[in-house]
């Protein structure tokens, strides 16, 4: 039996018997599909904190079948202790940014980054209420930040809907679909958007790996091209989830 138990911009997810969830693309892409499945084998015995390991999968149909993972995610059950969180996240990056573990690269330029934010904005910006529309329309006209100067396998989309918490314990990192090698600082971004640059200070503390001097400046810039795109979405969907929470979250993003 498959029952519906969730969806997000790019997947549904279904629970079967057995402890097992299938997750079902919206717009099956079969090389991508396979790409993803072979990351999660090879994350799987490196990885400090549980990801989820694949039973089965069908490419073509954008299908991936795995063990369900314990936990709720973060965004339903904020982290008691926000330092200890950091401390956890902080080692698990620190670990993915250094392995080296192939994958596709992320290839728009900062530049390009905020066209695209800017495009998704032009498209709603009518819709957009008035304080928020300032805000955008402010961060729309500054350069951008450098670009970086180094590249790692990164999550690419650890917002805190996919972190997973079983009491103040992380159980499990879940969502690999947009994993690219890219920026590292793009890991940082939504949790910057998601729980506000104080935690992203806390996880910069207990990351290990070298920052360059231009880490902190694109991070929250990631985060609000990010923000920019959720909004624009709901206001272009009608899935006002999207835009309500980014609205409710732009005037400390965009600080």
């Amino acid at each position: 039996m498959m029952k519906a138990i969730g969806e997000g911009w790019d997947n549904t997810v279904h629970e079967l018997d057995g402890g097992l969830l299938a997750r079902v693309g919206k717009r099956p892409d079969p090389e991508a599909t396979r790409r993803e499945v072979a990351l999660l084998d090879a994350l799987a015995p490196i990885s400090p904190l549980p990801v989820p390991r694949v039973v089965d999968s069908d490419p073509a149909r954008g299908l991936i079948v795995y063990h369900r993972l314990a936990g709720t995610p973060l965004a339903e059950h904020p982290a008691a202790d926000p330092r200890r969180l950091a401390e956890t996240l902080g080692a698990f990056l620190s670990v993915l940014h250094t392995c080296r573990i192939e994958h596709p690269r992320f290839t728009p330029t900062m530049g390009e980054q905020l066209d695209a934010a800017a495009a998704q904005f032009e498209e709603v910006a009518g819709r957009f209420p008035g304080r928020a529309r300032v805000l955008v329309e402010s961060f729309l006209t500054q350069p951008p930040p450098g670009e970086p100067e180094h590249e790692a396998l990164c999550h690419n989309d650890l917002g805190d809907e996919h972190i997973l918490l079983l009491g103040d314990e992380v159980t499990g990192v879940i969502d690999w679909t947009d994993a690219l090698v890219a920026d590292p600082a793009r890991d940082f971004a939504l949790l910057y958007r998601d729980l506000g640059p104080g935690f992203s200070a806390l996880l910069a503390a207990a990351y290990t790996p070298d920052r360059d001097p231009g880490w902190d400046a694109r991070v929250a810039f990631y985060a609000r091209c990010a923000i920019v795109g959720d909004i624009a979405y709901g206001l272009r969907t009608g899935e006002r989830r999207y835009a309500e929470e980014g609205l409710a979250l732009l005037e400390r993003t965009m600080a």
